[in-house]
């Protein structure tokens, strides 16, 4: 695989009374990812977004890609629904649901990407059953459900793990690295192997001075990581 990086900001960052605005200037400022937590409660105990969030997002910019992180359960009851409203990839914890082969499958053919979730107290090896099905695995920096957490240091070792584990077997799946990223753990993530990132409060929203400058920086960030390279597992 060749390495790609990619810049998937948050939506559950933004302020909600200015939801519509971040999302335009996020467009304006180059973003192709956007990243749409799904969350109902008892998977974990917090909620984020309805689906017609989604359904909107797609009408009035039906090219930018949609990361549907779901935090739900059973997730295989949000698949047809989430493919209606125009997900892209769509991601599930794999302690969500007994079935996770069969839920990959309907995603498949539902017409969308699939993705797999593990929390920071799931081993990597947890992966190795249904690899080869994945098109994204995202790589938890945090416990899931709330922002403004701490970016957990043992994650980036465990990237490395899961490069080694695509390079081993020929893949090609993009790793994502989910729950506060911030500028000092940029570079090391991107040296392990690590291709989408979950920005928020640190990084893009919030910022004195503004999404668009928060973006072109994280972007640049991303290129310097790029320039020092990547670590020979990982690619």
């Amino acid at each position: 695989m060749e390495p790609v990086l990619i810049n998937s900001p948050s939506l559950a960052n933004c302020n909600l009374l200015e939801l519509g605005d971040n999302v335009d200037e996020l467009v304006r400022a180059g973003v192709r990812f956007l990243h749409i937590d799904l969350m109902d409660g008892h998977y974990v105990p917090n909620l984020c977004f309805p689906i017609r969030v989604l359904s909107d997002i797609k009408e009035k910019y039906p090219d930018i890609i949609t990361d549907v992180h779901l935090m739900a359960i059973p997730p295989e009851d949000y698949v047809q629904r989430l493919a209606d409203a125009g997900a892209d990839y769509l991601s599930f914890h794999i302690d969500s649901t007994r079935f996770t082969i069969r839920t990959f499958n309907a995603i498949k053919n539902a017409g969308m990407k699939g993705g797999v979730v593990i929390n920071p107290s799931q081993g990597t090896d947890s992966l190795l059953p249904f690899i080869d099905l994945v098109d994204m695995v995202t790589v938890m920096a945090v416990e899931p459900g709330f922002a403004g957490q701490r970016f957990m240091e043992r994650t980036v070792p465990r990237i490395l793990d899961v490069a080694r584990m695509r390079k081993q077997k020929g893949l090609d799946f993009l790793i994502n690295v989910d729950g506060a990223i911030n500028y000092p753990n940029v570079i090391p993530c991107v040296h392990n192997g690590a291709n989408v990132f979950v920005t928020g409060i640190y990084t893009v929203f919030k910022q004195p001075d503004g999404i668009t400058s928060a973006c072109r920086r994280f972007e640049d960030e991303l290129r310097k990581g790029e320039a020092l390279g990547f670590d020979p597992d990982a690619y």
